[in-house]
């Protein structure tokens, strides 16, 4: 068995794997990490790796006190990955992009692949029918927006995320969910048909803590996964142990 832990920016989020078949997933705040991951170990006593893919703070050292119960693994630019990176600056290509553009090659071969990761950022990365891994995009998310709205005004109230009554908001707050929620989905939108002019034929992956609540707003057909990071990860250590 496998356990994939990705460690965001706010939260973890990990899952169990059975092969490709997830049989738990577990979302947790970082300062309760040991103590979830102990009790996950004792429910899975046949856990026999440990992945983690991290663009957090936590410190390694952290993990690395369940090595003596299973072997454990931290995803790194030096480990082979199933695409070429054309990155312009490849070392800080984060971690998180780097395991879903991966995830994007092993699920959907030969075809050209825009993934969109709707978390505390919004991210967008492309990979082309040759495997070629050519960049993307970097955005604030829904959250960070209503956070800059309040953070960096007077009177701004900080709201919580809604969906908007109308594209015209009738008040302060209205206005607001108006401007964050149609405000990210016209620029995900806006991206997408960007994207179709270059390319006219791509599958589309959103996740992300946010993929739910966008996916049904989008105009454009997608393939919404809020788990694409963790089963990119599963994806990622078996393409590792064959080509290791």
């Amino acid at each position: 068995m496998l356990l994939a832990i990705d460690v965001g920016n706010t939260r973890i989020k990990g899952a169990v794997f059975e092969n490709d078949t997830i049989l738990e997933q577990f979302i947790f705040l970082k300062k309760d990490f040991k103590k979830n991951i102990e009790n996950i170990l004792k429910k899975f006593q046949s856990v026999a790796f440990l992945t983690v893919a991290s663009v957090g703070s936590l410190d390694k050292n952290d993990f690395l006190g369940f090595g003596e119960r299973l072997k454990v693994h931290f995803i790194s630019h030096e480990d082979s990955f199933p695409f070429i990176n054309l990155y312009e600056t490849p070392k800080t290509l984060g971690m998180d992009r780097m395991v879903l553009a991966a995830g994007a090659v092993l699920q959907f071969p030969e075809q050209n692949r825009l993934v969109i990761d709707a978390g505390t950022c919004i991210t967008y990365d492309f990979v082309d029918e040759n495997d070629n891994y050519l960049g993307g995009a970097i955005s604030p998310g829904l959250r960070l927006r209503y956070e800059a709205l309040h953070n960096f005004t007077a009177r701004l109230p900080l709201l919580e995320l809604d969906s908007p009554k109308s594209i015209i908001g009738n008040s302060t707050s209205q206005s607001i969910h108006s401007g964050v929620v149609n405000g990210a989905i016209n620029e995900i939108d806006g991206f997408i048909n960007d994207y179709k002019q270059h390319y006219s034929k791509f599958t589309i992956i959103l996740t992300g803590g946010d993929a739910e609540f966008l996916a049904k707003r989008l105009k454009n057909t997608i393939f919404a996964n809020s788990n694409f990071l963790l089963e990119s990860l599963s994806h990622l250590f078996q393409y590792k142990i064959k080509n290791d």
